[in-house]
């Protein structure tokens, strides 16, 4: 590790903690030349998957852009920015998760969506809007009818832990 002050290549690490929940780890070091200290985070480089754009093109996968999509989106609602990071945390998880080298950008709008729909409808009707291009009223209307037909109850209960054991029920 370069000193940031002196350039010297030599550095000691004074102490060792994870930050960022586990997920980095932070080095407090000392240059041996000039004997001043700085902090260093290290984290895992995982490779993000290729993302398949509509047009047959593939791109990086993006975070800041995603990030900036969803809070265009979630504009001057009642959203925790703690809420949008968690969100995004669980689709660079999913999309992680798949193993795979691309992802279709469909997919990924698709579990933004998902996402959306559980933080807040407003914003998810606005970034569906955008993502389907929605062409007039009606198709608005479509997917607000479509919205209120599943049941708010549902996707709460999915990030809910159940209080007791759910009891099975014979069919």
């Amino acid at each position: 590790m370069h000193c940031p002050f002196c350039g010297h290549e030599e550095t000691k690490v004074i102490d060792s903690r994870l930050a960022s929940e586990g997920s980095q780890v932070r080095r407090r070091r000392e240059c041996l030349q000039c004997e001043e200290r700085f902090t260093t985070f290290e984290s895992a480089e995982l490779v993000m998957p290729r993302i398949i754009k509509s047009d047959g093109t593939r791109q990086p996968f993006d975070e800041p852009k995603l990030r900036t999509g969803m809070m265009r989106a979630l504009e001057k609602r009642p959203v925790s920015m703690d809420d949008v990071e968690a969100a995004l945390a669980r689709i660079t998880h999913k999309l992680r998760a798949t193993g795979e080298r691309e992802v279709r950008s469909r997919q990924l709008g698709e579990w933004v969506m998902e996402e959306l729909r559980e933080l807040d409808q407003v914003a998810y009707v606005r970034f569906a809007s955008v993502y389907r291009s929605f062409q007039d009223v009606n198709a608005f209307r479509e997917e607000i009818e479509r919205l209120e037909n599943k049941p708010l109850e549902e996707a709460l209960r999915k990030h809910q832990i159940p209080l007791l054991p759910e009891e099975k029920s014979e069919k």
